[in-house]
């Protein structure tokens, strides 16, 4: 029997983006949805109030009747490989002799039902597979979406249709998770070190782009960024390049700086766009928004729609998310966690607010993360003018002997920095006031965005 046949799903996991997303799918197919996580969330309760059973606890006890009662015939185990082999929920899963599959294997096996587009990338993923996916809806070319973000204009990170012409999904590197897919669309946004812990070498992660390459269908589309040094083998697949600032087959020109918002003409071998205003700012959104759009006019859509469908996409959460923008507060939260997403956040924060003093707090996520690119963060949180460095995330690690945010925080050149414990974020907020704050991180940094809110609004 195939998970589609089974009436219950228990999600090991169920509060992660990738996870959550699967959850609502098989909510909107009438299954049973039962579900555990470390704690309650936004995403937990949104799903409890959808109808699914879930619980906090790892302990046997803890796990519902339902699940407990039903025979293995009725239901299938689906895991994110963040959850440990250790848990006494896998132990009692394995030892029952129940189906389990991990998140990307059922992604894949709902994907490859339809046309999948695709989009992979150490960074820029999240945005370029929203807004694609947002266009398609808007466009009426009848889409679904597994995204890696809350996108603001759906308040999800899944969109549903009954009868999708196209899925939209974002394709994750980590574990090898993207090779489930067999899209007849892809883009590849960037491939930077990273995942090490899993990969071990640079060399193995670009042998896995190259694995996911030879999974799009024959005759299927490949959008590359072209400044990724990066050589697929094609075969009989098609191929074009986008880049803001190199001759690629889809470029912008015009790039002008509008209230804090871009506007620019996008030029693609299937059409151009005069005058493009994204709803979104950022540089790094400029090329999120062309490689966005170049997909979306390379799968035939009409170029006007795109473009009222990208003026009116408001973005995902957590990804140049502004809080606050008044006289005397500019406030903006971003998943920012590698090297090259601060670099490039920063950034565009200095060039859509020129002249101003930026502080910034990051919480850095992952042991193997910190040591593997230690020198790589401290060169990018350089670039603020002053810092206050968490302590590390630990997420699904251990702790590493001699690892701490103190290796980041010893090579960090910017005029000012500060080592801050969790507990006294609000007290530094509180008595500095910074004018314009960033917070930066993939942990649960997240937690501390409303309450620093409130702090920089109170008098």
């Amino acid at each position: 029997m195939s998970i589609f046949s089974k009436h219950i799903i228990y999600f090991i996991g169920i509060g992660g983006i990738g996870m959550s997303a699967l959850a609502k799918y098989f909510l909107r197919q009438g299954k049973i949805i039962v579900g555990y996580d470390r704690s309650e969330s936004a995403i937990t309760m949104e799903l409890e109030n959808a109808g699914a059973y879930l619980h906090y606890s790892e302990d046997i006890e803890s796990i519902p009747t339902i699940i407990r009662s039903s025979s293995n015939n009725d239901m299938v185990v689906v895991y994110t490989p963040a959850v440990s082999t250790e848990s006494p929920l896998i132990k009692y899963i394995k030892g029952r002799g129940l189906d389990i599959y991990k998140r990307a294997e059922v992604l894949g096996m709902i994907c490859n039902n339809y046309s999948t587009v695709a989009v992979a990338g150490t960074h820029g993923k999240t945005t370029v597979s929203s807004l694609i996916a947002h266009v398609i809806h808007c466009s009426q070319q009848n889409g679904m979406a597994f995204l890696g973000g809350i996108v603001k204009n759906y308040q999800s990170n899944f969109i549903n249709c009954e009868n999708p012409k196209y899925v939209v999904a974002e394709a994750d590197e980590y574990d090898r998770s993207f090779l489930q897919l067999s899209p007849e669309a892809a883009v590849i946004t960037a491939i930077d070190a990273d995942h090490l812990d899993i990969y071990k070498t640079y060399d193995a992660l670009k042998q896995a782009y190259s694995d996911f390459v030879a999974k799009i269908i024959p005759s299927g589309k490949l959008l590359l960024k072209k400044e990724i040094a990066f050589i697929p083998q094609l075969g009989d697949k098609q191929v074009a390049y986008y880049s803001t600032h190199h001759q690629a087959d889809c470029t912008i020109e015009n790039l002008q700086l509008d209230n804090g918002y871009y506007i620019f003409d996008v030029k693609t071998p299937w059409g151009k766009i005069d005058r493009l205003k994204p709803g979104i700012t950022g540089d790094y959104n400029v090329e999120n928004v062309l490689a966005a759009v170049s997909m979306c006019l390379w799968l035939g859509i009409d170029k006007e729609q795109v473009k009222k469908a990208v003026e009116g996409f408001n973005g995902v959460k957590r990804r140049f998310d502004v809080q606050l923008n008044n006289e005397n507060n500019i406030y903006i939260d971003d998943y920012a966690h590698h090297p090259e997403e601060i670099r490039a956040f920063v950034q565009s924060v200095r060039n859509v607010f020129p002249g101003k003093k930026i502080t910034g707090i990051f919480q850095p996520h992952l042991y193997s993360r910190t040591r593997d690119l230690a020198d790589e963060f401290s060169a990018s949180l350089s670039l603020l003018d002053e810092l206050w460095l968490m302590d590390i995330y630990p997420a699904r690690e251990l702790p590493i002997e001699g690892v701490t945010s103190k290796i980041i925080f010893d090579k960090v050149t910017c005029p000012t920095k500060i080592m801050v414990e969790d507990n006294k974020i609000l007290d530094l907020v509180q008595s500095k006031k910074p004018p314009l704050l960033l917070t930066m991180g993939a942990g649960n940094i997240d937690q501390w965005v409303q309450p620093i809110k409130q702090c920089l609004n109170e008098k």
